[in-house]
């Protein structure tokens, strides 16, 4: 990619702020870094505490070297808004691209965005993970049609919100100029263990077979579904363990009280804690199926996570999902119920499935670029910009605009 350079700010979390959506922005920073100048603009507080359901906010993490993090906005200081926004403006920044995944930040955002906007310069564009959230609340509609009020574009990671986003905001700048593209690939985890030391790592037994629920337990991600599930088949799986691996995000309770009451409860390893990123590549080693019971979705970065480490998928056909990991090809995709998802289990372990999609994934998982997400990104910001050396996904998806 050749052009001219730009200062770009991407807003929303990143260190010392912890979890995907921080390893994302950061992820995003350094393919942007290759051309451009790149702030990002992250939360001095993100979360009330007592809004914040985990055990922690904050990352373990040394400060990367590599980023300039301004650590500064406060998401329920109306104040700080108005002042940050103001010192943005003076910046001036060619590009800001917001990171929005609910619509609790629309006030601290949309408010940002304008003061930003005055200087007459600055196009702002957003992300969108959500614009239905999956938990929802009476303001979600008026928070989010206020900060989409205030954008110039927004780039989606699946298709269904690029529908939700049309359908249900029609008359914002945001929804008259949109575009699609996939979730990019978790690529900063670096490549597979030895499968027999990650087991070692994790006390694990390297002669079974596991089943990985990764990512923080919340409702809509169906785990007690899967929990269910697994433990209707576990007897014609005597070789399948189900290993979870995330933080609870809401009462673990419900599902302590299925794992308990069940005969085989020692065939599930509970490690609900929250996996650091250096932790990640041991998981994913030793893991020969990753399921995602979603009840509801958009789109997903454990999907994303498994394509980097070539782990065929178990998904629920809701959301986005089925556009990243279609049947057959890159895992099952099963019915959003319990009976659905065990028969998907059997099928995948008893039927000699995976060897197939094993051989598949490394092709598959060459469409979901970096490059191409800023190629994207840069064409509903209105940038000038050219590539050369390649075709992008960008190119290819125009026609589905």
């Amino acid at each position: 990619m050749t052009n001219s350079r730009k200062h770009i700010v991407i807003v929303g979390p990143a260190h010392p702020l912890r979890g995907g959506l921080a390893t994302y922005n950061e992820r995003l920073a350094r393919e942007l870094q290759k051309e451009h100048q790149v702030t990002l603009l992250t939360f001095s507080l993100q979360y009330p505490n007592f809004l914040f359901p985990g055990e922690s906010q904050y990352s373990n993490d040394p400060i990367p070297n590599d980023l300039t993090i301004d650590v500064q906005l406060n998401s329920i200081n109306p104040l700080n808004w108005l002042l940050t926004g103001k010192k943005y403006a003076k910046i001036a920044p060619d590009l800001i691209i917001f990171r929005y995944w609910m619509p609790f930040f629309a006030p601290c955002f949309g408010t940002f965005a304008r003061q930003v906007k005055k200087n007459g310069h600055t196009r702002i564009i957003a992300i969108t993970d959500n614009i239905i959230p999956h938990e929802k609340h009476f303001y979600d509609t008026p928070f989010s049609r206020y900060f989409l009020g205030c954008l110039d574009g927004a780039v989606t990671m699946s298709e269904k919100v690029l529908s939700d986003l049309k359908e249900h905001f029609p008359n914002t700048p945001a929804a008259k100029n949109c575009s699609y593209h996939p979730h990019p690939l978790y690529d900063n985890f670096g490549d597979k263990s030895p499968r027999a030391e990650a087991c070692q790592r994790l006390n694990l037994d390297p002669n079974k077979q596991y089943i990985l629920f990764f990512g923080f337990i919340r409702k809509y991600k169906g785990l007690d579904w899967l929990l269910q599930a697994y433990l209707k088949v576990a007897d014609s799986l005597p070789n399948v363990d189900l290993l979870v691996a995330g933080e609870f995000y809401e009462d673990s309770a419900p599902y302590l009280d299925i794992i308990n009451a069940s005969s085989h409860a020692s065939r599930i390893h509970l490690h609900t804690h929250f996996i650091p990123n250096s932790a990640v590549a041991d998981y994913f080693s030793v893991a020969d199926l990753v399921a995602q019971p979603y009840k509801s979705a958009t789109q997903s970065g454990v999907s994303q996570i498994a394509y980097h480490f070539e782990v065929p998928m178990l998904i629920t056909n809701v959301g986005g999902l089925p556009e990243l990991v279609p049947h057959g090809q890159a895992g099952w995709v099963a019915e959003p119920n319990i009976e659905s998802i065990s028969d998907g289990l059997i099928s995948v372990f008893s039927e000699g499935y995976l060897p197939g999609i094993k051989s598949q994934l490394p092709i598959l998982k060459k469409q979901f670029s970096w490059e191409s997400m800023v190629v994207r990104l840069l064409r509903v910001s209105g940038i000038r910009y050219q590539v050369s050396g390649f075709r992008t996904r960008d190119e290819r998806l125009e026609t589905r605009d």
